[in-house]
């Protein structure tokens, strides 16, 4: 188990580093200025390279590359251009806006389409599994930024009961979650359909039932209990994928979450705060694959970490 956290420890840290080392290259190989994106209209050719040598975009890109790994090791991420503040600080500021709206969306989709999946499964080949399957194919078709806008033509115009945009009330959270919940609801529930389809299939539920055990042990106890491996590793991989910011979503709705953020980073050619968003949600989505990795064993006594597996 040492060996395998410490392998695995290894593998994140390098992954870390790739990533945050290409995004570096990809940025400034990408068209624009950032010089151009903070000069007035006015500004001069000698104005322009004022500027560049004020961010340091004048040295050559191996010696930018070096002085940021120097103070990647040292914790310095950079001052960022737009906000005149530490990259790393103003990614943190708005990360638990967006964490706060994955947990909540993640939270909302297990609710529902864990019970919704068995109920499908329960009910497989019948004319009302074929409704809800109905259901679930056309939330997973609909972009998610349309779902937000329709949501907030009926919510927020039409019906005005909840806040268009922005965090200034718990309120402000429910159409958000909603349009991020409503397409990971289609995509859980049908893979607990699936999972749950084989499990109760399998010749150990059959005799489970011939000795007796009820319908809702075999359903919840056993059936269920065997299909969470799957399940835990699609919640965990759409929640770290959550947290690397829902772009669109959060910027329907004003949300001040780092998916916002990127696109303002991007729009002003802001560096440091792209290499710092990269960076600090790779850390985070790594550590959430990593937890649930670790989970199988809890889940399932069948699996074993390490070459023994």
């Amino acid at each position: 188990m040492t060996k395998y956290l410490a392998r695995r420890l290894g593998q994140s840290l390098l992954t870390i580093f790739l990533t945050v080392s290409t995004v570096f290259v990809l940025v400034r190989l990408a068209p624009g200025d950032p010089a151009a994106a903070y000069a007035p209209p006015s500004a001069t050719t000698a104005d322009l390279g004022r500027i560049r040598a004020q961010f340091g975009l004048d040295k050559p890109l191996i010696t930018q590359y070096g002085i940021f790994l120097r103070d990647l090791l040292s914790g310095d991420l950079g001052t960022s251009y737009s906000f005149h503040d530490s990259a790393l600080s103003v990614v943190l500021d708005r990360m638990p806006y967006t964490i706060t709206l994955s947990v909540a969306a993640i939270a909302v989709t297990v609710a529902v389409a864990v019970p919704l999946g068995v109920w499908m499964a329960r009910h497989a080949d019948t004319p009302r599994e074929l409704g809800a399957n109905v259901l679930t194919i056309t939330g997973q078709s609909m972009p998610d930024f349309w779902t937000g806008v329709m949501l907030l033509t009926v919510f927020a115009v039409l019906l005005p009961v909840l806040p268009a945009s922005g965090f200034t009330s718990w309120s402000g959270l429910i159409l958000p979650t909603v349009t991020i919940a409503a397409l990971q609801l289609a995509l859980v529930s049908r893979l607990v359909r699936r999972e749950m389809t084989t499990a109760l299939a399998s010749p150990y539920i059959t005799v489970a039932r011939s000795r007796g055990v009820s319908e809702r042990a075999l359903t919840w106890r056993y059936a269920l209990a065997n299909s969470s491996v799957p399940l835990v590793t699609a919640v965990g991989t759409r929640f770290a994928a959550l947290l690397n910011g829902v772009v669109l979503v959060e910027v329907v709705f004003g949300w001040p979450g780092v998916g916002s953020l990127v696109v303002r980073a991007l729009e002003t050619r802001d560096y440091p705060l792209i290499q710092a968003t990269v960076l600090v949600t790779a850390t985070l989505a790594i550590l959430v694959q990593l937890l649930v990795d670790l989970a199988y064993p809890l889940l399932d006594p069948r699996v074993r970490l390490g070459k023994a597996a």
